[in-house]
């Protein structure tokens, strides 16, 4: 299957039906509760609907942020986040993206993370690289005392912030792996154990093939699970001096 087709198409029609509302009240209203127990908003509704409408035909697996696990028996298995960062599309805050990723078996295959609001197209081959719009991406080379992470935390790690120059907090985290894996961010990490598969699963697919290093709290590479309430924590790092920083710190609290 041309996957970038169906991701690409799928992405597209995403967007032709919501950025109508983007910002509006409307986006933003409760329609009910996702498998994980978050609120599910109206946009999240319509997004994860026309996804599905493109994938059933597939008799494919899916794994999605609203509907969960679906399970069909296949050797392929989409993860999907129809729209992720929901809370900024509803705000108005133009930092939001579709996330999609593609397993055979357990073996990543395809990723892709859409940025509506730039209409920039990232993708993830895993053995052949991360490309933006069609051009080859990579993480930046650091800076020490220059880097920029992206650090979500709940009453651990604040001394993090004293260690490195910006702290940025976008709403989005398959967003600022993208970031990351373009060198406009030089990690993200998340330790509130809040993330799940369908937030990271192409993000860390591209992010890895444009050379970062993806681990857990504890600097074991990062594993995903094929299950949308499973969560985790997540660090991911141009570079193991970064990675040694931030473990350094975590264990220290």
């Amino acid at each position: 299957m041309e996957w970038n087709e169906i991701a690409l198409g799928m992405a597209k029609e995403v967007e032709r039906h919501v950025m109508p509302i983007f910002g509006t009240a409307k986006a933003g209203q409760r329609v009910g509760t996702n498998v994980s127990g978050d609120v599910t908003k109206f946009v999240d509704k319509v997004a994860e609907d026309i996804v599905l409408s493109y994938l059933s035909p597939l008799n494919i697996n899916i794994v999605s942020e609203e509907v969960g696990n679906i399970d069909r028996g296949s050797e392929y298995t989409a993860i999907i986040d129809p729209i992720d960062g929901s809370y900024n599309f509803a705000a108005g805050i133009p930092v939001f993206a579709f996330s999609f990723a593609v397993f055979k078996n357990k073996d990543p295959i395809y990723a892709m993370i859409y940025e509506f609001t730039t209409r920039t197209v990232y993708e993830g081959i895993p053995g052949e690289g991360a490309y933006m719009n069609s051009n080859p991406i990579h993480v930046r080379k650091p800076v020490r005392g220059k880097e920029a992470l992206s650090f979500y935390t709940r009453e651990r790690g604040y001394g993090i912030i004293r260690k490195v120059k910006r702290i940025r907090v976008l709403g989005a985290v398959a967003v600022e792996l993208t970031y990351l894996a373009k060198g406009a961010l030089d990690g993200v990490l998340d330790i509130r154990n809040y993330v799940r598969p369908t937030d990271i699963a192409a993000g860390v697919i591209i992010a890895r093939e444009a050379g970062a290093i993806v681990t857990d709290e504890r600097g074991e590479e990062l594993k995903l699970d094929f299950d949308a309430t499973e969560k985790t924590n997540i660090i991911a790092v141009n570079d193991r001096y970064l990675l040694n920083l931030i473990l350094e710190e975590l264990r220290e609290k």
